[in-house]
């Protein structure tokens, strides 16, 4: 009581509820009929509230409640809290099983959510029971007709067992047990056992009871047995035909009413009353009280959606998401998730009270916008396609090569012919990208041609090109040749692991242009040798 957690489990219990689209009413007890004021005061163990002689209950037609009561104000209680969900509250005008039975067989409800199993008397068809909304939950639901279709009882005959077992309204007969019970109100049959019940009293039971016997003569020892049930059959205390009334024609506001009228409308959700309550019973924030109601108000309003696109589908009506007369709460889907075993879509929101995102089911956001699930899909693939360089066709990669051996031969010739054209300290790899800047990756490599041209033609060897990987990792810049100087001492040396000291040639030029001197004759050898091994290189 102090911690209200009979409010706290109502509160968990309803945002489930709502969450599911499960549109509410709350029901409270009325006056206390007559022929039920024995029982509570029974119950109460006090002859304060209902201080009444129950033996004539025809003085009197009903009793008020206690509303001082502690029981009183947590009634209250849900009631406000219901309110500010939206959930409606109909006082009735007595019993409350009996209203919500009535709005049941009116087909203006479902189902009623009560405890009490005499709602199925007060002309019920759907019960359900012990509800368990958390992991692995539960609901227990008791069918009319399964009822019917299985057991064989109506109505009529629910009644006629509740009389001759004990209910609310009477302590049953003495001297009959559930299994004696079923098999006179099964021998005479629902259509008829109440009317005979009613025209010829408890008698009938007797006598029924009776004739089970197949003809055995009664002894004094059944007799004796049943001289208080013969004392309860023709007692006043006993009033057959008031309990009959009492739940054939119950007190309560009828279908078309105006009360039942205002409570079937839809209520708006309450967020700011919400939060005085919550903070005022639970001590909670408004933020914690967000949290917790906030996803399932935005769940609720998925599932209305949905069921609205279902209900259009039917109709024959197909219209996109973007197109539907009410705009759908799911701005766009963040991702997936697993909750408990389920598939989930963690969802953002518009226009939620500040709600951004939360998880739903994914199959509720199948049913309700699937357009949402594709465009999620497709930017996810977009995200994990790889990147691709695009590769040039062979025919243009082949166009390509034929140009750069075009340009390669044209620089050599021009080599050959007028070695001027190699000013001072120029290298070759500035050579090659300034004459050819398309092959500028493979003038980076020139290194390594220019060690493999030079080894075999100085040392005819294989093993210089074996080697030149050593030597080209420890070179870090282009090699130099100064067409202008006197060559220096080349001093070669092959050590172990294929290393190789680094070397720098020269090309010396001849005091005139048109003479050739051998050294420029090497030099020139060397150098188509290297343009061959570019060519190579990039074929």
């Amino acid at each position: 009581m102090k911690d209200k957690l009979y409010l706290k489990g109502l509160f968990h219990r309803l945002r489930a509820l709502i969450a599911l689209n499960c549109s509410l009413i709350f029901v409270t007890d009325g006056s206390i009929p007559a022929i039920k004021l024995s029982t509570y005061r029974r119950r109460l163990n006090t002859g304060n509230e209902a201080a009444l002689d129950a033996g004539n209950p025809r003085n009197v037609s009903s009793v008020k409640r206690n509303m001082g009561s502690e029981f009183s104000r947590m009634i209250k209680e849900a009631k406000f809290l219901g309110l500010a969900l939206g959930i409606p509250c109909l006082d009735g005008i007595e019993e409350a099983e009996a209203q919500c039975a009535l709005i049941n067989s009116e087909s203006l409800c479902d189902g009623c959510f009560t405890s009490d199993s005499d709602a199925f008397l007060f002309g019920a068809r759907t019960v359900y029971r012990d509800i368990c909304l958390g992991e692995g939950g539960y609901v227990v639901c008791y069918e009319m007709d399964d009822i019917e279709r299985e057991l064989g009882f109506g109505r009529n005959s629910l009644v006629t067992l509740a009389i001759l077992l004990g209910s609310d309204y009477t302590q049953g007969v003495r001297g009959f047990g559930p299994e004696s019970a079923c098999q006179i109100v099964k021998s005479i049959g629902d259509s008829a056992v109440l009317q005979r019940f009613a025209s010829e009293g408890l008698s009938i039971a007797k006598k029924q009871k009776s004739s089970n016997k197949k003809g055995q003569t009664l002894t004094d020892e059944y007799k004796e047995k049943n001289a208080d049930h013969d004392r309860d059959l023709n007692g006043s205390k006993f009033n057959l035909l008031q309990v009959i009334d009492a739940y054939l024609k119950p007190k309560c506001y009828s279908a078309d009413s105006e009360v039942v009228q205002r409570v079937l409308a839809l209520y708006p959700f309450n967020r700011s009353q919400l939060h005085q309550i919550c903070a005022q019973f639970f001590d909670w924030s408004p933020e914690k009280t967000d949290e917790y109601i906030l996803p399932k108000i935005a769940e609720r309003n998925l599932r209305r959606f949905a069921n609205l696109r279902s209900t259009s589908l039917k109709l024959g009506v197909h219209l996109p998401v973007n197109e539907m007369p009410v705009k759908c709460p799911v701005s766009s889907i963040v991702k997936q998730r697993k909750l408990q075993g389920r598939d989930y879509f963690e969802v953002s929101w518009e226009d939620m009270d500040g709600l951004k995102s939360s998880s739903v089911p994914a199959d509720l956001v199948e049913s309700a916008c699937p357009e949402k699930i594709l465009e999620f899909q497709q930017r996810k693939a977009q995200k994990q396609k790889p990147i691709r360089r695009s590769r040039p066709k062979k025919a243009d990669k082949r166009a390509e090569m034929e140009e750069i051996d075009k340009k390669l031969r044209e620089l050599l010739l021009e080599i050959e012919q007028d070695s001027s054209t190699m000013i001072n300290t120029v290298s070759l790899g500035e050579l090659v990208r300034e004459k050819i800047p398309n092959i500028s990756p493979v003038a980076m490599d020139y290194q390594k041609m220019h060690l493999k041209a030079e080894s075999e033609s100085r040392n005819g060897e294989s093993s210089g090109s074996a080697c030149y990987s050593t030597a080209y990792r420890s070179m870090g810049t282009d090699d130099i040749i100064d067409l202008t100087s006197p060559p220096p001492r080349v001093d070669t040396r092959v050590v172990s692991k294929c290393q190789e000291t680094r070397r720098i040639d020269v090309v010396e030029l001849s005091d005139t242009d048109n003479e050739a001197s051998p050294e420029h004759a090497r030099k020139a050898r060397e150098l188509r040798s290297f343009i061959a091994n570019i060519r190579d290189e990039i074929s």
